[in-house]
């Protein structure tokens, strides 16, 4: 019994200790496996779903950054000129499309479900006021309109203002004196019988030049009636409606007409490309202005690159590059420089023109000037 009892006792303490040894083999294997597979399978899991949505955006914003068509509604040279200073600035690729105001606001009605511009630059506010009640721009406040007046510019952020010009009588001085007709300074002045055939002035309907000829008639006579039965008397001298506000300039630099109703700054333009016989008048009774917007078009297909355009025009020195071209527009932001060619307003007697409810009428007035005086007999 003496010599058994070692060989049991050496018996059990082998059982035990090839237990202890077994309890590491059998619990490290569930304890490493567990950590093995959580961190490694959720992240390869998720990975290939969450890295295209972190970088689609990245992706996607130089492209639509990479170009940008413009609706540009002041006289071509200028638009050619801005739409160069900003692409050669930003590098990014900048057409554009020249309309006058009414067309704009018709292409825009046309394309609503399938914008073809991304901004639109230029052409009187009321236009723009047309344009946002149709639900055809999209606010945005650039930080640079803090700069512009506040009168001067949407305070929703649809539309801000660029430049401002005042409309005026553009006459040829040696046609008027074979006529024997003094240079106009009342809308009186243009009902002159020695003026049939004389004067010229845009439609309404395509032009935003020749709508602020009429709705300053709503204003300085007091209604719409009364502006229409001055329109038809006018109608009498009318040698042609043109579809762009600043050809009559051009017919009267011809010499085909005495007199052009238009925007000063383009009959200053027009002197100073070589027509010096052109002169500007203004009605004592007093006239029109235009406030020139621009705009964020809803749906636009570039609205990085418009975005970059609105604050880009905002600018002082992009405000100062009309002049270099001759457009003499006065600019919105008050540090950029004047040309000594521009409209001196103080000046000028203006109308209080009422830009919002000339934006609400627009459409009813343009129709109602195609039925009654276009086609009115002279």
């Amino acid at each position: 019994m003496y010599r058994k009892t070692p060989f049991l006792f050496s018996a059990v303490t082998l059982v035990i200790l090839l237990a202890a040894c077994a309890v590491p083999s059998a619990t490290q294997p569930p304890a490493a496996q567990p950590p093995a597979e959580q961190p490694t399978t959720p992240p390869q899991e998720a990975a290939p779903t969450q890295a295209p949505q972190a970088e689609l955006p990245p992706a996607q914003a130089p492209e639509k950054s990479s170009t940008l068509t413009v609706l540009c509604t002041p006289q071509e040279d200028w638009c050619q000129a801005m739409t160069r200073a900003f692409e050669a600035e930003t590098g990014i690729k900048t057409s554009y499309v020249r309309l006058s105001s009414g067309e704009a606001l018709a292409r825009l009605r046309a394309g609503k479900d399938n914008p073809e511009f991304s901004v639109w630059w230029g052409g009187p506010a009321d236009t723009y006021v047309a344009a946002k009640a149709e639900g055809l721009l999209e606010p945005y406040i650039s930080p640079n309109a803090a700069a512009i007046p506040d009168s001067q510019k949407d305070p929703e952020g649809y539309w801000t203002g660029v430049y401002v010009g005042a409309l005026g009588f553009c006459s040829n001085r040696d046609v008027l004196a074979k006529l024997g007709v003094e240079k106009p300074d009342s809308w009186d002045d243009l009902l002159d019988e020695r003026l049939k055939g004389q004067v010229a002035m845009a439609h309404p309907a395509s032009s935003g030049t020749a709508y602020t000829a009429v709705w300053t008639q709503v204003v300085r006579l007091g209604s719409v009636d009364a502006a229409f039965d001055y329109l038809k008397k006018l109608h009498n001298n009318i040698l042609q409606y043109t579809k762009s506000g600043a050809a009559p300039g051009q017919m009267a630099a011809r010499g085909e007409i005495a007199v052009a109703i238009i925007f000063s700054h383009d009959c200053v333009k027009f002197a100073d490309e070589g027509a010096p016989m052109l002169e500007v008048s203004f009605p004592k009774e007093g006239t029109g202005y235009e406030i020139g917007g621009v705009a964020l078009i809803k749906g636009a297909p570039e609205p990085e690159a418009a975005k970059m355009w609105i604050d880009w025009v905002l600018t002082a020195k992009a405000q100062e590059i009309g002049a270099t071209v001759k457009s003499y527009q006065l600019p919105t932001n008050p540090e950029a420089k004047v040309s000594e060619r521009s409209v001196k307003l103080s000046e000028v007697k203006l109308v209080d023109y009422d830009f919002i409810e000339a934006g609400k009428s627009r459409k009813a007035i343009t129709q109602r000037f195609e039925d009654e005086i276009t086609v009115a007999p002279k």
